[in-house]
């Protein structure tokens, strides 16, 4: 309750606080979801976190309502003007929406997003992607026959200061972007991003959806780190069978022996309801509006 208050009520920084200002906790502030009671937040589906370490400012995703998110984080006094990047774990717009507030506020903020052809993100491929034929009359052909050497592709966000990742790329010193893919029905091929960094206690963590499966996204994070201390956000567990939950939950504790848990959004409450039970008090509450510590570098 302590850092809860202390989440809501410390100014904004970023980089060297002057003496006379508190300097605020090393943590992470849920910012968007669908389940919470803190006074004056509006739930909603979608999930938005700020991250705040090792002197930097990080805002991963950004809810379902660009209107919802601009309330929450002026309820919680988030100055968006000091971000230092965003990371957008992937396409779906209840991870999304928020970006037409971020961008009024902060139009030219650092934005990682997953690298698709033709995505919502925008994109660029080579301008002979496509098989040609020499044999068609110019006008039957792309550009004439003489396209450009690259293809940008629109975004929903034009002008939005975007940095395409495809592979695991650290984006700041501790802070490791890792990419994965998910080969599961319903979000086949879907790229999705998670944020990994770096503490004195192992990795923390964060996922958007877990589309690829949690599983998944930790085995790619072992060249990044060979512990994980603590995993916040969506498990993508919102309609998995129990046995299955069940299983997931025991090997998170007992195959990847996470130290903390925190999980939110699509995670879902029977999934919420196992996780307690198998983490006991190493289980994080994390409601919108819940500020978790982290530990120390």
């Amino acid at each position: 309750m302590i850092w809860l208050l202390l989440g809501a009520l410390l100014p904004a920084t970023i980089g060297a606080t002057p003496p006379h200002q508190p300097v605020r906790p090393a943590g992470v502030t849920i910012l968007y979801d669908a389940f919470g009671d803190r006074p004056g937040l509006t739930r909603d589906w979608g999930f938005a976190a700020l991250v705040e370490y090792g002197g930097k400012r990080v805002l991963f995703d950004t809810g379902n309502d660009a209107e919802i998110f601009g309330r929450n984080v002026r309820a919680l006094h988030v100055d968006l003007r000091t971000i230092d990047f965003v990371v957008v774990s992937h396409r779906h717009g209840d991870h999304t929406a928020g970006l037409n507030y971020l961008l009024g506020i902060n139009p030219r903020v650092k934005i990682f997003a997953p690298t698709e052809g033709f995505g919502v993100f925008g994109a660029a491929l080579p301008g002979t992607f496509f098989r040609t034929d020499s044999t068609l009359p110019p006008r039957m052909r792309y550009f004439e026959g003489a396209p450009p050497a690259e293809l940008r592709f629109g975004t929903a966000w034009p002008g939005a200061n975007f940095t395409w990742i495809d592979s695991t790329t650290e984006i700041a010193p501790g802070f490791v972007v890792i990419s994965t893919v998910s080969k599961n029905p319903g979000t086949l091929e879907l790229r999705e991003l998670s944020l990994a960094i770096r503490t004195a206690q192992g990795l923390v963590v964060l996922v958007g959806c877990s589309h690829p499966g949690i599983e998944t996204i930790l085995e790619a994070s072992r060249p990044v780190g060979d512990h994980v201390h603590l995993i916040v956000g969506g498990l993508h567990l919102v309609n998995t069978p129990d046995p299955e939950i069940a299983r997931i939950a025991s090997s998170l504790d007992q195959n990847w022996h996470l130290d903390l848990i925190a999980p939110g959004h699509c995670t879902g409450e029977p999934a919420f309801a196992a996780l307690q039970r198998g983490f006991g008090t190493r289980y994080i509450y994390a409601g919108l509006g819940t500020f978790i510590s982290l530990p120390d570098r």
